[in-house]
């Protein structure tokens, strides 16, 4: 019975190395994401096994006598991988693969098999097989063991064995072509987000720590199809859908990858591009899961990532997200610019739709146009630009009354104010 199980899902031993220096809570925090990203992959964990030490071992990662009792333990329990909790050096990959009997990945090689299994976007897969090449290209060298392996399973999916077995030219080569294949995917993407700047389009992002409930919200919102789960890195493509406001004016919400301590240096290199986009909205709501323990520790990461990418200048609403989920007298902040909502609760849809419409509005600047009649160059610009709000025609002045509401960065701003008027605040007023 034991080996049918076994045979259906892996079984994995988890192990950590907890530094004397780093902060406790982080400590415990990243080796609970460990538990949850085998989950995601799939993985049944049998147990896991920590070590107290001031500083990692350059070539066990822990002590040489602990390994060993590791690797009896996985052989007792007959685990089919032993998930190391921080990346492992090339060496230390060669040194602890001699040691087990059984598969050695790390963090990294873990994250990269789940976003492997999830990217469905031309751009999505680029990215993690350009991560996955990086990441292998310096630890060719001694995976004989792992290359030698016609078997499935996590730390596997992705470019394929049978590429990995080619020489450091060969990688380097296919490393070239996918970065360009990246760049005209950016250039691409970089168009599509001019086009809407120019548009005059108000562009949100969705940004937060991975399963805070930010595709759960994009749906909800704009009644999009797009995978939610309650596990990590649920949505790995980036999704911009329209939302319209209950005042009737259209945004784009884009919703992102999820953030997560420690993330792979392969893998922000590689999906910087989809996190450039951030760069570009007027507004970002920085989902946080308030009913997660470490909602606090949650906020931080992603204000690091905001920061790293040069966004934190950008208007930022914080929405305390599943209070569906909040014992009653729990903790949440009183933050400025803060809500607290359950994206399942239309009546909390509703006061953060409000919210947002509110946001639109500060960056758009409200005027009373006066457009004689013959000026339909105007009357037509202001139709194809989508600004105008109310439009009368006055018999007394002989031309358009324009109630219009426009951004002052939109290149028609300068065109349009030899035609404001400071009187009538409404075009009721005039007649």
């Amino acid at each position: 019975m034991r080996t049918e199980q076994i045979k259906t899902r892996e079984t994995a031993i988890l192990v950590g190395c907890l530094l004397d220096h780093r902060d406790e809570e982080r400590s415990r925090l990243s080796l609970e994401e460990l538990h949850e990203l085998a989950r995601t992959a799939g993985v049944e964990v049998l147990e896991v096994m920590t070590q107290n030490r001031e500083r990692i071992d350059p070539a066990w990662y822990l002590g040489s006598g602990k390994i060993e009792e590791i690797a009896a333990r996985a052989s007792q329990l007959e685990a089919d991988v032993v998930i190391f909790n921080d990346e492992l050096s090339p060496s230390q990959n060669r040194n602890l693969e001699a040691a087990f009997s059984c598969k050695v990945i790390d963090r990294t090689q873990l994250i990269l098999d789940i976003f492997a299994s999830r990217a469905h976007s031309s751009e999505g897969k680029i990215q993690v097989e350009l991560a996955q090449y990086n990441y292998l290209l310096p630890r060719l060298a001694g995976q004989g063991k792992q290359l030698s392996r016609l078997g499935g399973g996590i730390g596997t999916r992705g470019p394929g064995e049978t590429k990995l077995e080619s020489d450091r030219r060969h990688i380097r080569r296919r490393i070239s072509e996918l970065k360009q294949q990246l760049a005209d995917v950016v250039r691409t993407r970089s168009l599509h987000r001019e086009r809407r700047k120019k548009n005059n389009v108000f562009q949100i992002a969705l940004v937060g720590y991975t399963n805070a409930g930010k595709s759960t919200l994009l749906n909800r919102l704009t009644n999009a199809d797009t995978l939610q789960e309650n596990k990590l890195f649920a949505t790995l493509d980036p999704t911009t859908r329209q939302l319209r406001l209950p005042g009737g004016m259209d945004v784009f919400l884009t919703d992102t990858v999820g953030f997560i301590q420690d993330l792979p240096t392969a893998l922000v290199a590689a999906f910087r591009s989809t996190l450039e986009g951030v760069k570009e909205a007027d507004l970002i709501l920085h989902v946080v899961d308030a009913h997660h323990p470490d909602f606090e520790i949650h906020l931080e990461v992603v204000e690091k990532v905001l920061r790293d990418l040069k966004a934190e200048t950008i208007p930022q609403c914080i929405v305390f997200n599943k209070a569906d989920l909040v014992m009653p007298g729990s903790y949440i902040p009183r933050m400025e610019n803060a809500i607290t909502i359950s994206a399942l609760s239309d009546e909390d849809l509703r006061r953060l739709l409000a919210l947002i419409e509110r946001y639109v509005r500060k960056s758009y600047q409200e005027m009373t146009l006066q457009v004689p009649a013959e000026r339909g160059d105007i009357l037509s610009l202001l139709y194809r630009e989508g600004i105008e709000l109310e439009q009368q025609f006055s018999e007394t002045a002989g031309a358009y009354l324009i109630k219009a509401r426009i951004n002052q960065e939109n290149p028609v701003y300068g065109r349009i104010q030899s035609f404001r008027v400071d009187l009538p605040r409404s075009v009721e007023e005039y007649e």
